[in-house]
């Protein structure tokens, strides 16, 4: 038996990276996915990769926007099972908070915090109306280490899906919803290489704080969500999921 036959699966930004990842993964394991994203193309091309699955463009910031979402997932594969909260931006604009200006903080906030909020203040209704199910809140190690290399709107965006995930956790626990926050640590996605652009040095800064000495590849990271979203982890609630290769950990890495 596979580790998600009979759930049906929301993620979001699934178009690419690690969403996208998710997706083929979770299907690969018998889920149902809705493979929603900003870019429609993206969603399309990533749902027609999997075995069940169909696309949803939507803005996470949006109500409506996520309302619609889950009710045509609903619609067409009869409830939600499983949130999988993934959506989220780290601009160019989001620096030291001497450079970030207002708009930009805000135009972050509204996807990675806001968009988290949406998707369970309109998702977990559907979970309740199935006996339970399990939300899956990306996070980051970033919000429990500080860096002096700043992304100080994003940062603060994922210390508060961090705490938001923990309130929901306790408060539907007894409904069986689960609520957990995945904090990945630093991955090879297309998100994180735009920062490093063409400098090797910005890389190398980084790389000499991590244990394992290289970033995480997407399907590791994936593969915790799985164990999140699966009945497998049926008595994981409210967790700081960490998976950063040891990161957080770390204080003297090896030379």
């Amino acid at each position: 038996m596979r580790r998600l036959d009979g759930k049906v699966v929301v993620i979001t930004g699934a178009g690419g990276g690690m969403g996208r990842e998710a997706a083929l993964l979770f299907s690969e394991e018998g889920a149902q996915v809705c493979v929603s994203d900003v870019d429609r193309a993206a969603a399309e091309q990533t749902a027609s990769e999997a075995r069940d699955a169909f696309a949803v463009e939507v803005d996470v910031a949006d109500p409506t926007s996520v309302e619609a979402m889950y009710a045509a997932t609903a619609d067409r594969y009869g409830g939600v099972d499983v949130l999988y909260n993934n959506a989220g931006i780290s601009p160019a604009e989001d620096g030291s908070i001497l450079e970030t200006e207002p708009d930009a903080w805000q135009r972050v906030q509204d996807v990675n915090t806001k968009g988290v909020y949406l998707c369970c203040k309109y998702g977990i209704p559907h979970l309740l109306e199935r006996g339970g199910g399990s939300v899956i809140n990306v996070a980051s190690f970033v919000a429990i280490l500080g860096a002096a290399t700043s992304q100080i709107s994003y940062t603060a965006s994922k210390g508060a899906v961090l705490s938001l995930s923990r309130e929901l956790a306790v408060q539907f626990a007894r409904q069986g919803v689960r609520v957990n926050a995945l904090c990945p640590g630093p991955v090879e996605t297309p998100l994180l290489l735009r920062i490093f652009g063409d400098d090797p040095a910005a890389y190398e800064r980084r790389r000499v704080h991590l244990p394992m000495g290289r970033l995480a590849k997407p399907r590791e990271i994936v593969n915790a969500a799985l164990f999140l979203a699966s009945d497998d982890s049926s008595y994981v609630n409210g967790s700081t999921f960490l998976v950063d290769g040891g990161l957080t950990a770390a204080y003297v890495t090896p030379e």
